[in-house]
């Protein structure tokens, strides 16, 4: 039944037989047939169908939403019994907004450090995909902004707060400066995130509390070509201050300062909501309330 279960979830990621059946590891007659059984099992429909998937029936979305928690509760069962056995072993999955990947670089040395057994796939996602990949079971944990937007019902701990800083190359006019205001970027070249990465939309509550709305030229989802473009060129782009640090290490740039704006916002771990928590994300909780509490 379990694995009936996970080819409609699958299904309800990937809106494909096809794609569905080849995530799972698995032949598309294999997952129409379960599919099938687990209809005739429960007595309804729960997929349309035509010559391709069309979408789930009012009885199926109910059932997605059970087969989740269950899903959940059976992996959930199945970590308790190897802790019982094994002591923490297993791989986490962790969703990260691009800003925090250095974070979550920390986070999962720190545990492996004290946890060798346990393995991390650590992974870039804007904040939305975060919790849409935890609520469908493809992510175990992520790294996301607390107090921005709505997070909806999940467990979370706090790590850091997020400040800001402009990059720009060390022969730039504002190469110099100790801080800069948000108001003096008007009228530079700027680099920005997509608008869909949740910190842009941060960065553009700043500048819209400073009376601007400056655009930017080159967007991406990647900080690392927003800081290649400062490198190679007359650009500058804001990051926080903590990967911008990384970034620029080694390189002819300078780190500045931005000052006043909007309060600084909380970045931390969330997990979908649970009691108790599995003992792998538990301790991985801890962890992060150490890292949180220490600095280290």
């Amino acid at each position: 039944m379990i694995n009936k279960l996970e080819m409609l979830i699958a299904l309800s990621k990937e809106h494909h037989f096809g794609r569905a059946a080849e995530s799972l590891g698995i032949t598309q007659p294999t997952l129409s047939t379960g599919i099938r059984q687990l209809e005739d099992h429960l007595g309804v429909k729960l997929v349309q169908r035509g010559s391709r998937f069309g979408g789930f029936t009012p009885e199926g979305q109910r059932a997605l939403v059970m087969a989740r928690r269950i899903v959940s509760d059976a992996r959930r069962l199945r970590d308790e019994m190897r802790f019982s056995h094994e002591g923490l072993s297993g791989q986490i999955r962790l969703a990260v907004i691009p800003t925090a990947l250095t974070w979550a670089s920390h986070l999962a040395s720190r545990f492996n450090a004290l946890h060798p057994n346990v393995g991390f796939s650590i992974l870039s996602r804007n904040s939305q995909e975060i919790l849409s990949r935890i609520e469908d079971l493809e992510a175990d944990a992520g790294i996301t902004y607390l107090d921005n937007e709505p997070l909806g019902r999940v467990a979370s701990t706090p790590l850091y707060r997020e400040t800001y800083t402009l990059i720009c190359s060390e022969t730039h006019p504002l190469a110099a400066r100790t801080s800069i205001s948000w108001s003096e970027i008007a009228g530079l070249k700027l680099c920005l995130l997509t608008p869909d990465m949740q910190n842009r939309r941060i960065i553009n509550r700043n500048f819209m509390e400073a009376g601007l709305a400056p655009p930017s030229m080159i967007e991406s989802n990647s900080t690392v070509v927003l800081v290649s473009n400062v490198v190679n060129g007359d650009w500058v782009t804001i990051l926080p201050d903590d990967i911008a640090g990384f970034l620029t290490a080694g390189k002819p740039v300078r780190v500045i300062p931005l000052r006043e704006g909007v309060s600084a916002r909380m970045v931390g771990l969330v997990a979908q909501y649970q009691e108790p928590h599995t003992p792998v994300l538990q301790e991985l909780f801890d962890v992060a309330h150490q890292i949180a509490r220490t600095g280290e």
